[in-house]
């Protein structure tokens, strides 16, 4: 039962980010009727419920879950190298114009896909398959849609230093999760 929460919150969560993906006439609408303000203020309440429905709920989920598979531990180690990866490319989006992000058009989305399939790769129990493969579909299916959609930084001249600083972020970041906060915040270290 306390997978219910999980599901529903992935599925106000990923439902609200997917509305480009599927409708962009009916977002474009929404923002039309709402306003640009209210909009945005609706679609971050929403994306807070879900997101908290997610955490409350994989964590319940969790602690009953069984296991689908065990990953070999060479598979946990690959993990430790694509979580940083992904977070460069998570700050490759934030970061001004760079390579990385003229190079992968939506690197936030293809950081995503990389999240999860690295948490997949080091965790086989059920509520883990379902929410790391939850945003994994996702990412995959909002990357493919995006490579048709303008880019946001499209005709921006590309900076080194915009790199320098994806790299900084992403690896700050990966340093700080490895350090202590993974354990802290989900009970469980990523180091093997």
């Amino acid at each position: 039962m306390n997978v219910v929460a999980l599901v529903l919150g992935l599925v106000i969560f990923l439902g609200l980010h997917s509305l480009r993906i599927f409708s962009e006439k009916g977002r474009n609408a929404m923002l039309e009727r709402f306003g640009e303000a209210r909009f945005k203020g609706i679609y971050s309440i929403l994306s807070l419920i879900g997101v908290v429905m997610v955490v409350h709920g994989y964590g319940l989920a969790r602690m009953e879950q069984s296991a689908l598979y065990t990953p070999p531990a060479g598979l946990r180690h690959l993990a430790l190298v694509l979580v940083p990866v992904s977070l460069i490319l998570v700050g490759a989006a934030y970061a001004p114009a760079g390579r990385i992000k003229q190079s992968v058009h939506h690197p936030m989305v293809l950081g995503v896909a990389i999240w999860a399939f690295a948490h997949l790769l080091a965790n086989g129990g059920t509520a883990d398959v379902v929410l790391f493969g939850a945003f994994g579909v996702w990412a995959v299916v909002d990357y493919v849609n995006a490579l048709g959609r303008p880019e946001t930084s499209a005709g921006a001249v590309p900076a080194f230093r915009g790199d320098i600083v994806a790299i900084v972020i992403g690896l700050a970041s990966s340093a700080v999760f490895i350090g202590g906060l993974h354990a802290w915040l989900f009970g469980v270290s990523p180091l093997p």
